[in-house]
């Protein structure tokens, strides 16, 4: 009897696998950037929830929130009449979301975006309830516990649902009749002494195509990240 010949086989058993070795292969590939894109996003929130959080109302180019300082709260040298709005809201913060962009490495910067909202607690005093101390002290014999308020974006707590919010984010709302009614629930405030503890939160998003696996994750995914700071002082 003639030997077989095994090139025949040996092309079927490279046709049957190649495609599966190639699928995991690329998978591993992909997941690995997936990964790398999400480290660096995560980290840009970060810059720029630190950025936010050292530039307060006492920094020379404050980043703000639709709130403005409360007026019983200020350092007793802070000049009110002089307070920048230097980085706005309105205008999405160009300047916190051009430094956080500049910290991101392998991917579109210009395709990563933020969004930001100040919490804090609030008190009973009727002139400027926001911008509070956790713990009102005004009678020292019975401190009471303030409420602490959680700041929103487009209506959403992006500490809790950062997945229901989209990318680009919305523009956070302003308040028009009372505190409640915007996304915004403290200044961007800060004291080095403790006296308030305003945070701010920010949302960094990244719409990102994985190539050879549009099929399987609809074409895109959004990525997310969300970082809280303390408000800190700054001369």
């Amino acid at each position: 009897m003639r030997r077989k010949d095994p090139r025949g086989q040996t092309l079927v058993e490279f046709a049957l696998v190649a495609p599966l070795f190639t699928l995991v292969l690329g998978g591993i590939v992909i997941f690995g950037v997936g990964v790398f894109y999400q480290q660096q996003l995560t980290n840009a929130a970060r810059e720029a929830a630190r950025y936010a959080s050292i530039h307060s109302a006492t920094s020379q180019c404050p980043t703000t929130s639709w709130i403005q300082p409360a007026l019983n709260r200020l350092p007793d040298d802070f000049e009110f009449e002089i307070y920048d709005r230097c980085d706005p809201p309105d205008l999405r913060w160009p300047v916190m979301t051009e430094f956080a962009r500049s910290k991101v490495f392998g991917l579109d910067a210009s395709e990563v975006h933020f969004s930001a909202c100040w919490s804090g607690y609030w008190d009973n005093d009727p002139s400027d309830q926001h911008d509070a101390p956790a713990i009102d002290t005004t009678d020292p014999d019975n401190p009471v516990p303030n409420e602490f308020r959680e700041c929103t974006i487009g209506g959403i707590n992006p500490r809790t649902d950062s997945g229901d919010l989209p990318c680009p984010p919305p523009l956070t709302e302003d308040w028009t009749v009372t505190l409640d009614d915007g996304d915004d629930k403290a200044s961007n405030l800060a004291f080095s002494g403790a006296r308030t503890t305003n945070q701010v939160t920010v949302y960094a998003c990244y719409v990102w195509s994985p190539p050879f696996l549009s099929s399987f994750t609809g074409g895109s995914v959004t990525m997310r990240a969300v970082i809280t700071e303390a408000m800190q002082h700054q001369q």
